[in-house]
């Protein structure tokens, strides 16, 4: 929770640092001489509003959505052996990481996979597919689920939702900005906004979009490597390199794209998609690995 908090108010200081900022610099004034009307402190507000609204929603329905999307049963009473080690290995594995006890589902996909999700460290979701309990031993199983309980002990998913509802609110603000400057000076509309201010805005916005989803894969990137390091904790190392090293052995680990980035395993790419890759090559990830402890 302090961490939430921290990073709440550090994110609402650089709003008002900027918004100061603005001001000291007088780009208000040059805007007033431009004859160009533009509140920047209410922009900043209703930017934050929907930047950080819109991150919010979609982590408070993660769990409800990621079932609905793949399919995932919740093990409410264990019908087999296999289950019945899969809801104990978590049970262990979270008791280890001082969390509560996630919820643990299984869904129907063939490629080996698994995913964590949930707004609070205490009420998550871990779900593996049937390609993944069907295609690994049972040891490379627990360093997954161990790889997955580190994401919900390291409170990857509100920290993820946080940096995606700061990028949000700057990419809102920004474009509009830039729409309300070419719409006063270029198209020399004098009150209400034309539709040069709705074009130019959507250009921008859907651009510096595009940059903002380089700053949030880096991050998501940066976070597989510290839920392999977790996992290699409560699982071991090798059991954590062997896992990685069975899904390189397979095909590309997909899931729906609004759950990409909570697998254990993302799309391959090279050159310039791999700015978008919401988890870094597997070879990167066991070399890590294997440089832990020398």
């Amino acid at each position: 929770m302090k961490r939430i908090v921290l990073f709440l108010v550090t994110n609402i200081a650089v709003l008002v640092v900027l918004s100061i900022v603005l001001s000291l610099i007088g780009f208000e004034g040059i805007l007033d001489e431009q004859g160009v009307d533009l509140d920047l402190g209410a922009l900043l507000i209703f930017a934050a509003l929907f930047g950080f609204g819109g991150s919010f929603i979609s982590l408070a329905i993660s769990k409800w959505s990621a079932k609905r999307m793949t399919g995932a049963k919740v093990i409410t009473q264990p019908s087999s052996q296999a289950e019945t080690w899969l809801v104990e290995t978590v049970r262990r594995q979270a008791r280890e990481a001082g969390i509560g006890m996630p919820e643990v589902a299984i869904y129907d996909a063939p490629e080996p996979n698994a995913f964590a999700t949930g707004a609070r460290r205490n009420n998550a979701l871990v779900a593996v597919s049937t390609g993944l309990l069907r295609g690994m031993r049972r040891e490379e199983v627990e360093a997954v689920l161990a790889h997955e309980i580190s994401h919900v002990a390291n409170g990857d998913m509100v920290t993820l939702a946080l940096i995606q509802g700061v990028v949000n609110t700057f990419v809102i603000f920004l474009s509009r900005v830039i729409g309300h400057l070419v719409d006063r000076l270029v198209f020399r509309n004098e009150s209400g906004h034309g539709p040069g201010f709705w074009i130019v805005t959507i250009i921008a916005q859907i651009f510096l979009g595009i940059l903002a989803s380089v700053i949030v894969m880096w991050f998501s990137r940066q976070r597989e490597f510290r839920a392999d390091a977790g996992g290699a904790r409560l699982a071991g190392r090798e059991r954590m390199v062997a896992a990685l090293e069975r899904l390189k052995q397979g095909h590309n680990a997909t899931l729906p794209d609004q759950l990409a980035t909570f697998g254990i395993s993302g799309h391959r790419a090279s050159g310039f998609k791999r700015l978008f890759m919401t988890h870094p090559p597997l070879d990167e990830r066991i070399a890590a690995l294997r440089r832990m402890g020398h």
